[in-house]
């Protein structure tokens, strides 16, 4: 398994100032860059630290908002290509259906894989609803827009003779030609999230690495349609290095010490979806069985526990999030066997998106939690044997 650790490098300072919303419309006069470039400074440490315990690295990228100061995930990723050595940087994500100039897109990705000697995994996604308003586009068109975008960028990655004419729906080039090439050859690999079944099969069928984000033990259910998707595409089961897991992680060497953590890690899910309701799930954004799948509970902040029970991140206590999946929390033992039992229950779960920092765990806390992590759960993992993926597919085809 490989692990990548994430934050989403958070301005907490002001999470308790807010009248109803983090997001949009939360003003920045709130936000002192002192204070912001601290943390800034703070967070870069720790994802350098991140590098020299062994494990690999995640960045994100949201707008306007308090709950993720990284709203040009491109600053941070050629931060860290030039300041880490040997974690592969994996970013989840590049909304690139929210993105005016996806050819802009292609030459910052190659230029990141060049500088990190070939680091770079590529995470293209769809984007929260919030994201809608601050980037001005059409949710009705917006997955139309990723592919065509997600199409664009793959092949001015892999166009080595010479310029090409592109002449699309919603983008136009005379002349594209890329500097410099790629590293990795033909791109870098490919990501995407998803919580919805219906993107899980497409996702399987391109066979790019997929990731779902607090799904808990809801999480089989998806994991199973992007089995179905590849085996119809590619005549085979696929490897458990195609499914990726975000869940947050709290270790510590009692439980009493790794509760706390987990509590203030917590923070992450508890201020997250502050936001007013008109931004929520703007229409057209979602298609219609997702819509109903949401308001039935299915899908998050209302989430599953292994007995079937659901429980809403945004609320929830500490012992439902560990119940659910949704936090590894404990002393190394116990997280390890959290982990594996996950994994066992999605039929395998080859790369771990750790959330080891999150909302007010201090610098001291996240360094602790990460050592503790490296040192004594991580090499466990490693040597973890994943379920059989055939085995997985036969409990699907069942």
């Amino acid at each position: 398994m490989r692990v990548y650790q994430f934050s989403e490098q958070p301005y907490y300072p002001a999470w308790n100032e807010h009248s109803g919303s983090l997001r949009v419309i939360f003003p920045n006069r709130k936000c002192d860059p002192r204070v912001a470039a601290d943390l800034f400074h703070r967070y870069y440490d720790e994802y350098q630290l991140t590098d020299e315990l062994g494990l690999d690295i995640m960045l994100n990228e949201h707008h306007q908002t308090a709950t993720c100061m990284s709203s040009a995930v491109v600053v941070g990723l050629a931060i860290l290509a030039r300041a880490t050595q040997r974690a592969r940087l994996l970013v989840l994500g590049y909304p690139i259906g929210h993105r005016p100039d996806p050819l802009r897109v292609a030459e910052e990705l190659s230029t990141i894989d060049v500088i990190s000697r070939g680091r770079l995994d590529m995470g293209f996604i769809k984007g929260i609803p919030y994201e809608i308003a601050a980037s001005n586009q059409n949710p009705v068109h917006l997955m139309e827009r990723f592919w065509e975008a997600h199409d664009f960028i793959l092949k001015a990655m892999t166009t080595h003779d010479g310029t090409f004419n592109w002449e699309g729906d919603y983008f136009h080039y005379r002349q594209v030609n890329v500097w410099p090439r790629v590293w990795q050859e033909p791109h870098p690999p490919v990501w995407s999230t998803t919580g919805s079944t219906t993107q899980a099969r497409v996702l399987g069928e391109r066979g790019y690495v997929m990731a779902t984000l607090g799904t808990g033990f809801g999480t089989r259910r998806i994991y199973d349609a992007y089995r179905n998707g590849y085996v119809a595409k590619h005549g085979k089961a696929p490897g458990a290095d195609r499914f990726a897991y975000l869940g947050l992680v709290a270790v510590a060497k009692n439980r009493e010490e790794a509760r706390k953590r987990g509590e203030l890690i917590a923070g992450y899910l508890r201020t997250s979806p502050i936001v007013y309701p008109p931004f929520r799930n703007p229409p057209g954004y979602l298609p219609p069985e997702d819509n109903a799948r949401m308001m039935r509970g299915e899908s998050p902040p209302r989430t599953y526990t292994k007995g079937g029970r659901v429980i809403s991140m945004q609320t929830a206590p500490i012992d439902d999030l560990i119940d659910a999946g949704v936090l590894f929390c404990g002393t190394p033992d116990e997280v390890y066997d959290q982990l594996v039992a996950f994994c066992e229950h999605c039929g395998g779960m080859g790369n771990l998106l750790m959330m080891g920092h999150g909302g007010f765990l201090s610098h001291q806390q996240t360094v602790d939690n990460l050592s503790l992590f490296a040192r004594e759960v991580f090499p466990r993992l490693k040597a973890y044997k994943q379920p059989d993926p055939e085995a997985a597919l036969a409990t699907v085809a069942a």
